[in-house]
C-alpha cells in the first residue's frame, strides 16, 4: 500500500527582527525589511521580535501596542506606521500609540484597554529575555539560521547578507 499523503512544503526559513518602535536605527531599516519581505514573500517568515529599550520611555508600551496590532491582524503595518513617527511617539506616548491604531482602522479602544491592562506583557518580557539569552544588546537585531547581525551599528550590506543566508537556506529546501 503506497503513502498517498501530501507532501509538506519545507517551513520557510525564519528570519526573526530584534526591534523597538522608539528606535531611530529601526526605521532605517524598515527599507530593507519591505525589500525582503517583497522578495520573498510567504518562502520568508520575518518575525517581529521585542526589545524594549531602557532609553527609551515608550518603547515597552509600543511593543505591547504591537501585540494588539497582531491580534487585530495588523501587526507590521502597524510596526512601520509607529516606526515611520519615531519623533512623535517620543513626544506624545501612549496617545500616540492609540491614535495610531484608529487611523489604521483598528479598535483603538482596546488598544487603550490593553495598554492598561498589560494583557502583551509576557509575551514582551519573553522576547526581551530571549534576546538577552542570544547576545542581543541593541536594535535592530537580526537572527537567521542561528546567525546574530547586528544592525545597531550600521545597515550596510545586512540586506544583502541576509539574502544569501535566505537564498541557501530555500537552495537547501529543493534538494
Amino acid at each position: 500500500m503506497s503513502d498517498s499523503s501530501p507532501v509538506r512544503p519545507a517551513a520557510p526559513p525564519v528570519l526573526d527582527v530584534w526591534c523597538e518602535l522608539q528606535c531611530p536605527d529601526c526605521r532605517g531599516a524598515l527599507d530593507d525589511l519591505r525589500a525582503l519581505r517583497a522578495r520573498y514573500g510567504d518562502r520568508l517568515e520575518v518575525r517581529l521580535r521585542h526589545f524594549p529599550l531602557e532609553k527609551h520611555k515608550h518603547s515597552f508600551a509600543a511593543a505591547q501596542a504591537v501585540e494588539e496590532a497582531i491580534e487585530q491582524g495588523q501587526g507590521w503595518a502597524y510596526a512601520e506606521a509607529v516606526l515611520e513617527r519615531v519623533e512623535e511617539l517620543d513626544r506624545r506616548g501612549e496617545a500616540f500609540l492609540v491614535e495610531v491604531a484608529r487611523e489604521l482602522g483598528l479598535d483603538a479602544e482596546e488598544f487603550d484597554t490593553a495598554l492598561i491592562d498589560g494583557r502583551h506583557i509576557l509575551i514582551v518580557d519573553a522576547d526581551q529575555a530571549e534576546g538577552k539569552a542570544i547576545g542581543v544588546t541593541g536594535t535592530p537585531t537580526y537572527v537567521i539560521d542561528g546567525e546574530r547581525l547586528d544592525g545597531g551599528k550600521s545597515q550596510e550590506g545586512l540586506r544583502e547578507h541576509i539574502e544569501e543566508i535566505v537564498d541557501r537556506l530555500l537552495a537547501g529546501q529543493e534538494d
